[in-house]
């Protein structure tokens, strides 16, 4: 498993367990790598995408109200929800990824963890969030020197 993968797939682990248990965020992100024993690159990206799903979640989840149509978020499935608010996350405040790829593997996470039918409709929703970018899908801006995000509403 690609590294940037692994680190989307535990990303969305926490972020269902934090949908579910309001505890203290810092505690639960500690026991949470506790539980898994992971370092290096893969808990830095994924500890990115956590850390920047949660503090941009008001604004997250505004546009995915706004691109789930006819749907509350708060019905949605768990993990579906998690999967696209660290998909629009990256599509709008990364600029080193490029949303196509945000796409793809938000899908096949989807998949991976909820089933076909999910896929299509986590595909469905993100294709909407795509028009509103206002940068290339397939390339990225230049990144910091540490290949992090810029946290730069785009």
């Amino acid at each position: 498993m690609k590294p940037r993968h692994h680190s989307r797939m535990l990303a969305t682990q926490f972020l269902f367990q934090r949908d579910l248990n309001n505890d203290d965020f810092e505690e639960a992100l500690a026991t949470f790598w506790l539980e898994r024993k992971h370092s290096g690159k893969v808990r830095q990206f994924a500890e990115k995408l956590i850390r920047g799903v949660d503090g941009s979640r008001e604004e997250i989840d505004k546009r995915l109200e706004e691109y789930a149509e006819n749907w509350d978020i708060k019905r949605m499935s768990v993990v579906d929800r998690n999967i696209l608010r660290m998909a629009l996350y990256e599509m709008f405040f990364c600029l080193d990824i490029p949303p196509i790829v945000s796409i793809n593997e938000a899908v096949d996470i989807t998949k991976e963890f909820s089933g076909v039918k999910s896929g299509h409709f986590v595909n469905g929703i993100l294709d909407r969030a795509k028009r509103d970018l206002s940068r290339p899908l397939r390339t990225v801006k230049p990144v910091n020197w540490d290949g992090t995000c810029d946290d730069k509403k785009l």
